[in-house]
């Protein structure tokens, strides 16, 4: 690898030490990281996968998502707020690839350093809210929540139900000004952990959707290749920040196990500790890869195996999380010592898309030949099955 591939690594671990300083602060009161979005700003952060040429950092996907892991030595809810933003960034450069009219977004994140907002992780495949005809567009109302870093949003990218006359029911994907009229973030993130993220509720109350907004027009409850993309880009980014947690903690850990000599238990629980942690590394080092640096071919098997990849990382960053509270001993009780921030903060990673229940089910009914959102053999889940590519 040349020097330039790990250039947003170098610059997010140059950038630790700052958001340590406002990390406990916001995780007291629960207030969204503004300095530290600033600080990602002004090293413009915002854009470091939009291409060099649309105005960006260039950098590669792997990339990215070591600076999203690294930044969370810091603040864990900076790099998570942050990765939300990226994995929309990245599905906009892989559409700019393939020709899709993404470039002038992508300029646009890339001179203002804008924050775009999803909420596809609620609404997933039925979507959440509705829409209603009217001249020039739809009329939308919805209740979004986990709408991660919403105090600092530009833009939103969302969706909604439409009931078609003619095709019956829809869902609906287009993005939206934040400032637009009938758009409101609610100030109601008071979490366990990642309380600084501003993943605030989004109040859309007879919002304006005009007819040019719309990107993707699909059947409500059946599988869709604009997911196939989204999944193939996501998981790696929004895991990233959860992997820097168990990181951080074990590095915590180690230090305070470190005191007390290589006692056979303490080494004994440092070992599990460390398996843990290996078994986190090697999951998310395969979605991360498995992202092809933004060059895949889209499948329905590679969205599985990336929700798989995303199941097995958190549960083995959990896992590292609860050896190193383990290998502290009493000590990663106390509120004093960093370890139960990571703690707290690591247990978000469970209600990203997919929670692991929801995704055995999926990667399971495909696994036997089904459709994973519908349960119908996919030999008659469409008239003509796209060819499966790995």
């Amino acid at each position: 690898m040349t020097t330039a591939t790990h250039a947003w690594t170098r610059l997010a671990e140059g950038l630790v030490p700052e958001l340590a300083e406002h990390a406990p602060a916001h995780d007291r009161k629960g207030t969204f990281v503004r300095e530290s979005f600033a600080l990602l700003r002004k090293h413009r952060m915002m854009s470091m996968l939009v291409p060099v040429e649309l105005g960006g950092g260039g950098a590669s996907f792997a990339d990215a998502a070591n600076a999203l892991r690294v930044l969370a030595h810091g603040c864990a809810s900076t790099a998570l707020a942050l990765s939300m933003h990226t994995h929309v960034v990245a599905a906009a450069v892989w559409k700019h690839r393939q020709g899709k009219p993404t470039a002038p977004l992508l300029r646009r994140i890339a001179e203002e350093q804008l924050v775009l907002v999803s909420t596809g992780g609620t609404d997933w495949i039925d979507s959440v809210g509705t829409l209603r005809r009217v001249d020039g567009g739809y009329r939308l109302d919805a209740r979004k929540v986990f709408a991660s870093g919403s105090p600092e949003a530009a833009m939103l990218v969302t969706s909604a139900r439409f009931e078609d006359p003619e095709r019956g029911a829809r869902v609906l994907h287009f993005a939206l000004p934040f400032g637009a009229e009938g758009v409101r973030a609610l100030d109601d993130w008071d979490t366990l952990g990642m309380r600084g993220t501003g993943s605030c509720t989004v109040l859309l109350e007879d919002v304006f959707v005009p007819d040019a907004a719309v990107q993707v027009d699909r059947p409500q409850g059946e599988w869709h290749a604009a997911w196939s993309v989204v999944l193939r880009v996501a998981p790696p980014l929004y895991m990233a920040p959860y992997l820097g947690v168990a990181e951080r903690a074990c590095a915590i850990a180690r230090d305070v196990a470190a005191r007390r000599g290589s006692e056979a238990l303490v080494a004994s629980r440092a070992g599990a500790m460390e398996n843990e942690l290996l078994a986190a590394r090697l999951a998310w080092r395969a979605s991360v890869d498995a992202a092809q640096d933004l060059a895949f071919t889209p499948s329905l098997e590679a969205a599985s195996a990336q929700l798989a990849c995303k199941t097995l990382t958190h549960r083995s960053c959990r896992a590292a999380v609860d050896a190193a509270m383990v290998t502290a001993g009493g000590t990663g009780f106390f509120r004093r010592l960093p370890l139960e921030a990571c703690f707290r903060d690591v247990q978000g990673g469970h209600f990203h898309p997919l929670p692991e229940d929801r995704q055995v089910l999926f990667s399971g009914r495909l696994a036997l030949d089904h459709d994973p959102i519908r349960n119908v053999p996919l030999a008659t889940a469409t008239p003509a099955p796209a060819p499966r590519v790995a």
